[in-house]
């Protein structure tokens, strides 16, 4: 007899979390054919660090405020109700755009389990860890960080 598969269903309230000094997330899904997150990002706030990925494709919703992309050398601003699919290999960063705040979910395909990611991320925005205490970590979360220090700049061409 064929296994019944079943679903995931996360109530509110039922996703871990962490704070952020510039926002917030849950984790609401973490592994197999996606992993889901909601990511709350204060007034002109940054998201992660600049990154591709490998492995996933990384989408994004906007379900309030505005937020800025930088997708390779390409700067992009979308607000409330806006999608951005990212795939592997392209680099990209994120923010709450300059005087916006924004609240936004974020799907991997395939899923990677990084809620250590998260929370190691949520430590070093609260200055209790260093951020290179991520780099060892960035195959096991398909994670690998870009060298874009201003990158809110448009790129000269």
């Amino acid at each position: 007899m064929k296994a019944i598969p079943t679903a995931l269903v996360v109530q509110p309230g039922e996703a871990a979390g962490a704070a952020l000094t510039n926002g917030a997330f849950e984790l609401l899904a973490d592994g197999g054919a996606v992993s889901a997150s909601r990511l709350t990002l204060t007034t002109g706030a940054d998201g992660a660090p600049p990154h591709h990925h490998k492995l996933s494709h990384e989408l994004f919703y906007v379900l309030d405020g505005t937020m800025l992309f930088r997708l390779g050398d390409t700067l992009t601003t979308v607000r409330k109700g806006g999608l951005v699919v990212i795939p592997p290999g392209l680099p990209h960063v994120f923010g709450a755009a300059e005087g916006e705040s924004a609240d936004v979910v974020v799907v991997l395909s395939p899923g990677i389990e990084r809620f250590g990611y998260f929370e190691q991320l949520a430590a070093i925005s609260r200055g209790e860890a260093e951020f290179a205490s991520l780099l060892p970590e960035q195959n096991r979360y398909d994670v690998h960080f870009e060298d874009l220090p201003d990158w809110r700049t448009p790129p000269s061409r």
